[in-house]
């Protein structure tokens, strides 16, 4: 009498774990197909694969992207701010410019989310606009983040530029996503 409601049990999860299966296959082909012309086709369809949040329409897709350019900047911001003990003024300096510009950063990624989950037919260029410009901003920030530590050498300089060029790449990728989204006109939005 035990076996009959394991059996039960067994089909009801095989039913059910196969039908969760195509919606998280269509989101994985989406991200593969997308990713594939991206500036870093790897690293963003190791990012988006595995970002946790839905990801099955192209706007969808470019939100996820600048979440995870959102939240690698904020580490790294976190992660400057508590290293600038133990460093000489010039390195200081540099580390706390950087965290300046990463802040401004986050904000303009912010600003972007924020167009992004709000798109509307009658402004989408407009507000696509809006979001490329933000995010461009937010490269030139890093960008320049890295411009200040000219003259620093040693571990601070490739540690600091290790972590930016992390960010900076996954930024990259969501320009393109929010380009791609911007191509298709929101069209499966």
């Amino acid at each position: 009498m035990v076996t009959i409601p394991f059996f039960v049990l067994i089909i009801l999860l095989f039913l059910s774990s196969s039908a969760a299966t195509p919606k998280s296959g269509a989101g994985h082909d989406l991200v593969r197909s997308s990713c594939v012309h991206a500036s870093y086709p790897s690293l963003c369809f190791s990012t988006l694969s595995s970002y946790s949040g839905p990801a099955n329409t192209p706007r969808e897709l470019a939100q996820a992207a600048v979440k995870v350019s959102l939240s690698r900047a904020r580490k790294v911001s976190n992660y400057l701010s508590t290293s600038v003990t133990g460093y000489n003024k010039r390195e200081r300096v540099a580390l706390s410019d950087c965290v300046e510009q990463i802040d401004e950063s986050m904000e303009e990624l912010s600003k972007t989310l924020g167009e992004l989950k709000h798109l509307r037919g009658e402004t989408f260029e407009f507000q696509m606009s809006n979001a490329q410009t933000w995010v461009s901003a937010a490269l030139t920030n890093e960008d320049t983040c890295l411009d200040g530590f000219e003259g620093v050498d040693g571990k601070v300089k490739s540690d600091v530029k290790r972590k930016i060029t992390n960010v900076a790449k996954v930024t990259s990728n969501a320009l393109y996503m929010i380009n791609r989204l911007n191509e298709s006109r929101g069209r499966h939005r």
